[in-house]
C-alpha cells in the first residue's frame, strides 16, 4: 500500500513540474514575443547594420590580408567612405538645397499649373466631370493640400535631433562590427551544431560575396542614372534638376519600384512647364527603365546576385508591407541571404542532377 502511495506521490509530483515548467516556458515566451515586438525597428536596424558591416568588411580584410593591422585598415577604408560622402556633401548638397528650396517656393504655382492642366484636360469630357461633380470631388480636392505638405515637411522636422541620435548609434554599430568582427563571427557559428559549421561558414562566405556585389552594382547604377537623369532634366528645363539626378542615384536600392519613386515627381513638376516637357520627362524615365534595370543591372549582378526578380519583388513586397521603407531596403539583402542559406543548407544534400536543364525546358514547353 504505501508503495504505491510512493508512486503516486511521485506521478503526481512530475505531473506538476510538468505543468509548471510549460505555464512557464509558455510565459517565457511570449514575454520574448513582446519583447521582439516592442524592439522591431532595433532589430531591423541591427541587421541592416551587420549587411552594411559584412559589406565593408570586405575591402578591410583585403587590406588586413596584405599584412596592415586590422585597425588601421578599417581607419583607411572609413577615412575613404567619410572623405568621400564629405566631398561629395560639400560638391553638392548647397546647390541641391538651392534647387529644394526653390521648389518648396514655387510648390503653389506648380500645384496651381498641374491643377489647371488637369482642369482643362477634364473639359474635353464633360460627362467624366460631370460624374466628378456629382460624387462630390474635384481634381482640386483629390490632390494633397499645400498646407497639409508643408505641414508635414513642419513636423517631420521635430524628428530630425531622434534621427541624428539613432544616425551615430547606426554608425557606430558598423564601426565596431567591422573593427573586431571575431566575437560576433563566433557567436553566430556556435548557434549551429559542430557537424553544420561548415554550411554555416560557405553560406556566410556566400552572402557576403552578393551583398558585396549587391552594393558594388547600386552604386555603379546609381551613378549612371544620377548622371542621364541630371543631363536629361537641365537640357529640358525641368527645375530641381539636381534634386531629382540625387533621388536616381539611391532607386535601385528599391529594385524596380525604385523607378517610379524616381520618375514621377520630376514628371509632374516638368507637367507645370509644358504638357510635351512631361511627356518627353516620362519618355524618357521609361527607356532609362528599360535600359538600367533590364539591362545594365542584371549584367553587374549576374556573376555574383543571380537572383530572379520575382523574389526580390516578393520580398520587396513582403517587407514593404510589415516594415515600411526600412523592410524594403533590407528585402534585396535577405533575398541574397535567403539564397545562401538555402543553397548551403537544403541543395547541398541532393546529388547534381544532369537531367534539371531538359526538365526545366519540358515542363516550360511541353
Amino acid at each position: 500500500m504505501k508503495l504505491f502511495q510512493g508512486m503516486n506521490i511521485k506521478t503526481n509530483d512530475g505531473i506538476f513540474r510538468t505543468v509548471t515548467s510549460i505555464i512557464l516556458y509558455t510565459a517565457g515566451l511570449v514575454i520574448l514575443l513582446w519583447f521582439l515586438y516592442k524592439i522591431l525597428s532595433v532589430v531591423l536596424l541591427g541587421i541592416f547594420a551587420i549587411v552594411l558591416g559584412v559589406i565593408i568588411n570586405a575591402p578591410v580584410s583585403r587590406l588586413e590580408k596584405k599584412g596592415m593591422k586590422r585597425w588601421l585598415a578599417s581607419l583607411i577604408v572609413f577615412f575613404i567612405i567619410f572623405g568621400i560622402t564629405f566631398l561629395l556633401g560639400w560638391m553638392v548638397v548647397p546647390h541641391l538645397s538651392n534647387q529644394l528650396d526653390v521648389l518648396i517656393g514655387n510648390l503653389p504655382k506648380y500645384y496651381a499649373s498641374v491643377t489647371a492642366y488637369l482642369d482643362n484636360l477634364l473639359s474635353k469630357f464633360p460627362e467624366l466631370r460631370k460624374e466628378i461633380r456629382e460624387g462630390g470631388s474635384s481634381i482640386t480636392s483629390a490632390m494633397p493640400s499645400v498646407g497639409n505638405t508643408v505641414m508635414g515637411i513642419g513636423n517631420f522636422s521635430f524628428s530630425v535631433l531622434g534621427g541624428i541620435f539613432v544616425f551615430i548609434v547606426f554608425i557606430c554599430m558598423v564601426v565596431f562590427f567591422v573593427g573586431n568582427p571575431k566575437p560576433i563571427i563566433e557567436l553566430y557559428l556556435t548557434v549551429f551544431p559542430i557537424k553544420q559549421r561548415e554550411k554555416a561558414e560557405n553560406a556566410m562566405k556566400h552572402t557576403s560575396v552578393m551583398l558585396v556585389g549587391w552594393m558594388k552594382s547600386n552604386l555603379i547604377g546609381g551613378a549612371i542614372e544620377a548622371v542621364l537623369v541630371y543631363g536629361f532634366l537641365t537640357l529640358m528645363n525641368v527645375p530641381g534638376a539636381l534634386v531629382w539626378a540625387a533621388l536616381a542615384f539611391f532607386s535601385e536600392l528599391i529594385p524596380k519600384i525604385g523607378f517610379y519613386i524616381m520618375a514621377i515627381p520630376p514628371t509632374l513638376v516638368a507637367l507645370s512647364v509644358s504638357p510635351a516637357t512631361a511627356l518627353w520627362c516620362l519618355v524618357f524615365f521609361l527607356l532609362l527603365n528599360e535600359l538600367v534595370s533590364d539591362f545594365l543591372m542584371p549584367k553587374l549582378r549576374s556573376s555574383t546576385m543571380n537572383i530572379h526578380p520575382m523574389s526580390s519583388l516578393f520580398l520587396l513586397l513582403a517587407m514593404g508591407t510589415a516594415f515600411g521603407l526600412t523592410g524594403a531596403l533590407l528585402a534585396t539583402p535577405l533575398a541574397a541571404i535567403i539564397k545562401a542559406y538555402y543553397e548551403a543548407f537544403y541543395l547541398s544534400k541532393f546529388p547534381d542532377d544532369p537531367q534539371l536543364e531538359k526538365r526545366t525546358q519540358d515542363i516550360i514547353y511541353p
